[in-house]
């Protein structure tokens, strides 16, 4: 096996470059990518495969720039146009960055990680992150279990982290930082993503969705922002919530309207985090049958 040495630059040099996070769906990939830029940009679910696009998180800090990139979580099941689409993000992703996380859960290795682990590129430094360790009550079980997964490949490091407590992310940030490429910054020191505020607000409903309604609503529900004003600090956004079926829509609806308004109230509490400003939120559901049937009707919506 080639061993991957960190390029011989010194700790004033400054450092910038893209980290892909990958893994298969559910172990963490996204709320990882949240806590080591501090602000949440990417949406988190136990409902697998919520992340659609390529995700960007930036964290500047140190002579340091960080651009994460999360993926969607790839998928060995079903054959659909979807899954397609979501994993020929992960493969392109793959061939354009300059470091990659590859992300297990602690304890857990099945063989759709192994699935992932054969995509892993062989000349790009490659980070075995092994998320959740804080459910593991025994810690030497850890050591065998990083043993199991470095087997299948030459990683260039291994660190155990837990992505929701904070634990160990510093460590795996300077594990990053030795491998990423001497470059000047390519965003603001302030940055914290590339996605504009209309798609990040889709994101956050869309993640609602998924929350308070769960299994019962199929991956071929989407949200779109039909207006997005700023009128000073205010946002005045309008969202419509597309679905297939009109027992899709009373689902989201809710008795007497309950569970619309709490999908409301919450996405409204998380832009206003994000964005910085009061937001004033509308939203409506709507029927939009037949807009994934295929991998055309996906590109329309976005989903490259």
């Amino acid at each position: 096996m080639t061993e991957l040495s960190p390029p011989g630059l010194t700790a004033s040099e400054y450092r910038c470059g893209y980290i892909a996070i990958v893994g298969r769906p559910n172990v963490g990939k996204s709320t990882l990518m949240n806590a080591l830029i501090g602000a949440k940009v990417s949406i988190t679910s136990r409902k697998a495969q919520t992340t659609r696009h390529r995700i960007t998180g930036i964290q500047t800090k140190d002579q340091t720039q960080f651009v994460y990139v999360d993926t969607p979580g790839f998928q060995t099941k079903h054959a659909n146009a979807l899954n397609r689409t979501l994993n020929r993000t992960v493969t392109t992703t793959l061939t354009a960055v300059d470091v990659v996380l590859y992300v297990v859960e602690a304890g857990m290795f099945s063989e759709a990680d192994i699935a992932v682990i054969e995509l892993l590129p062989k000349n790009i430094p490659c980070i075995l992150v092994i998320n959740k360790s804080d459910h593991i009550k025994d810690k030497a079980v850890l050591m065998p279990f990083a043993a199991q997964v470095s087997a299948r490949f030459n990683f260039a490091a291994i660190v155990p982290v837990s992505a929701r407590q904070g634990f160990q992310l510093d460590s795996l940030e300077n594990e990053v930082r030795k491998y990423l490429p001497l470059n000047e910054p390519m965003f603001a020191d302030d940055d914290i993503t590339d996605k504009s505020e209309k798609f990040l607000a889709a994101e956050i409903v869309r993640e609602k969705v998924f929350r308070f309604v769960g299994d019962e609503i199929p991956y071929t529900t989407t949200v779109l922002v039909e207006k997005f004003e700023q009128e000073g600090n205010l946002r005045r956004i309008f969202i419509a919530i597309l679905v297939n079926r009109d027992g899709h829509k009373a689902m989201l609806i809710g008795k007497k309207g309950e569970r619309l308004k709490e999908i409301s109230t919450q996405s409204r509490i998380d832009m206003e985090k994000l964005f910085g400003g009061p937001v004033y939120l509308e939203i409506w559901v709507k029927i939009k049958s037949g807009w994934a049937d295929n991998e055309a009707g996906l590109r329309a919506y976005g989903y490259e």
